[in-house]
């Protein structure tokens, strides 16, 4: 056992760098998350795949390890909708838990999960709490219009460890990017998965294509799988991997801005919800937009 062998093929340099194959990616992958390597292969690692970047064929190893792995929700009785949620909020607020309450105010069943991977920022976790939505468990069947959240560590320990390693060398790893696109139940359910630089759109997508995903692809704000409120982003879709072209890009100057709270704490942003859902406050035009197209998707005439 040992990742070594691996090491030696993707830490050459950006140049150099060999791709693994989809089933050593899962082999590497699936012995970095069961804690059988030691901490110094685990940086090799993370700073080889930080140098080289991700194939989409590495990418779909990672999440077959992840999946087999994985805590993953039993089927519940309509399809669940996913919004991974890993960001948070850095000058904007987290609207994630907005986006969920709204596709559950429609009958979806949604699941939020994610954790805090920086100390500066206000995350979904937080708006949650103080929206009342506390930590829920990973082995029971969400409930059509149940907005749930899971944390990492519960679906998956290791996951969860190697997305503290950020903490400890300040760069992003693999992890970061498969948070984005597993798939934590069965049965039918749906991936909103989010990038922040667009030189991932291109490999999220083909990653989606190659697992056959049902999936939306966006921009989110600031990571986070919800539309940025103020300029409606490109969405794409996935139906077992065929992908669509669900919605343009805004282009142009902008002639309003929506009305958002003054501050990005969870208590403000908790309250600017709450008056969203009562209908004191207008869905911002693009979130409305996603939440239109994720319907389409799920909800099939």
């Amino acid at each position: 056992m040992g990742i070594g062998q691996y090491i030696k093929e993707i830490g050459r340099g950006k140049d150099g760098a060999r791709p693994l194959t989809r089933a050593q990616a899962a082999d590497l992958f699936g012995q970095v998350l069961d804690g059988t390597v030691t901490d110094l292969e685990v940086g090799a690692f993370c700073l080889a795949m930080r140098i080289k970047g991700e194939t989409p064929e590495e990418m779909a190893g990672f999440l077959d390890a992840t999946h087999a792995r994985l805590q993953r929700l039993p089927a519940s009785n309509r399809p669940v909708v996913v919004l991974p949620s890993y960001n948070g909020a850095r000058r904007l607020p987290v609207l994630t838990p907005l986006l969920a309450l709204l596709l559950a105010r429609e009958g979806i069943p949604v699941l939020v999960h994610g954790t805090a991977t920086e100390s500066s920022r206000v995350f979904a976790s937080e708006v949650l709490q103080a929206l009342d939505i506390q930590e829920g468990v990973a082995t029971s069947k969400i409930a059509p219009g149940e907005v749930r959240f899971v944390p990492t560590a519960t679906l998956c320990p290791g996951l969860k460890r190697l997305l503290d390693v950020r903490r400890l060398v300040g760069l992003r790893n693999p992890a970061h990017s498969l948070v984005k696109l597993m798939s934590p139940c069965e049965g039918d359910h749906w991936v909103v998965g989010s990038y922040t630089h667009p030189e991932y759109a291109a490999s999220m997508a083909a990653t989606f294509a190659l697992t056959r995903a049902n999936a939306m692809l966006l921009r989110g704000t600031e990571g986070e799988p919800v539309a940025d409120p103020r300029r409606t982003p490109q969405m794409l879709g996935f139906v077992a991997g065929e992908q669509l072209a669900l919605q343009e890009a805004q282009a142009g100057p902008l002639s309003t801005l929506p009305h958002l709270p003054g501050a990005i704490d969870a208590d403000s942003t908790a309250q600017f919800t709450r008056s969203v859902l009562a209908g004191a406050v207008p869905v911002p035009g693009p979130i409305a937009i996603q939440v239109e197209h994720i319907l389409r998707l799920v909800l099939p005439q």
